[in-house]
């Protein structure tokens, strides 16, 4: 039995590094002096990350990105707040078949959702835009967020908000006083998962985005088709610190209020 665990411990090992090894050389590789990605490295610089800087398209997607990334974060944090209050604590006709329709697109294919969406507003005589490139970026990223604050408003108990209203507090002072303070780390993760899906997302915005726009990801795409540049490692890199330093800082933030409301 004990080599049996042994195995499934080896064998965990491999399937992470299988993963995570194609990573940790678009990393290493950044900081490579060489323009050519090879091994050994010929020396440590941070050449690329400066040419990077220098790049007038690809800072370009970035603030498109960063300003799409943010405006769908508030845009599906606030309507996923205002529907998890909704189906949590009002009975509202039809809430399990609302709730389902809200997560819906997370059980879809974003490919399917993309085309799905674009038939439709192309049906509608609707052309591409950046409305519509936020459009499908909260529809995509709204279900993360209604299950996060969901989950959360469940815990927190109707009476506490009751008691402050016997108090002479309104229904909305209620909300803001009580309601979400307690609730605020699961909103905060909330929108950090939607800003990190948008920035991150590819298979969607390929066919929601007019021409001429770019996000970092389909900027990445579009220069891997003329030749893989040195530029790209120090792009990943940037994205990977981005998608995975954000959420783990949001984690420790809503630990720490997640702590403090608790006392």
């Amino acid at each position: 039995m004990r080599w049996g665990w042994q195995a499934i411990r080896l064998w965990t090992v491999l399937v992470y590094g299988f993963m995570f090894l194609p990573v940790a050389v678009v990393v290493l590789l950044s900081f490579n002096a060489s323009q050519f990605g090879a091994f050994p490295m010929t020396g440590f610089s941070l050449r690329w990350f400066v040419e990077l800087a220098q790049n007038d398209a690809i800072m370009r997607a970035f603030r498109t990105s960063i300003v799409l990334g943010l405006l769908t974060a508030a845009i599906s944090t606030t309507l996923g707040v205002l529907a998890s209050l909704a189906l949590v604590r009002y009975r509202v006709p039809g809430a399990n078949a609302i709730s389902t329709l809200l997560i819906a697109p997370i059980l879809v294919p974003e490919v399917v959702l993309a085309v799905a969406l674009l038939l439709f507003l192309n049906f509608l005589g609707l052309h591409k835009s950046f409305a519509l490139l936020l459009f499908g970026h909260v529809i995509f990223t709204l279900p993360f967020v209604i299950l996060v604050v969901q989950a959360r408003l469940i815990a927190i108990r109707r009476d506490v908000e009751e008691a402050a209203m016997s108090l002479g507090a309104s229904p909305v002072q209620a909300f803001f006083q009580i309601t979400l303070p307690l609730m605020l780390p699961a909103v905060l993760a909330g929108a950090l998962f939607a800003f990190t899906i948008s920035f991150d997302d590819i298979t969607g915005t390929l066919f929601w985005k007019p021409g001429g726009v770019e996000t970092v990801p389909t900027q990445i795409f579009a220069m891997l088709r003329n030749s893989i540049s040195p530029e790209i490692n120090a792009l990943g890199t940037v994205m990977i610190v981005m998608t995975v330093g954000l959420p783990l800082l949001g984690a420790a933030i809503a630990r720490h209020l997640a702590r403090k409301s608790g006392t």
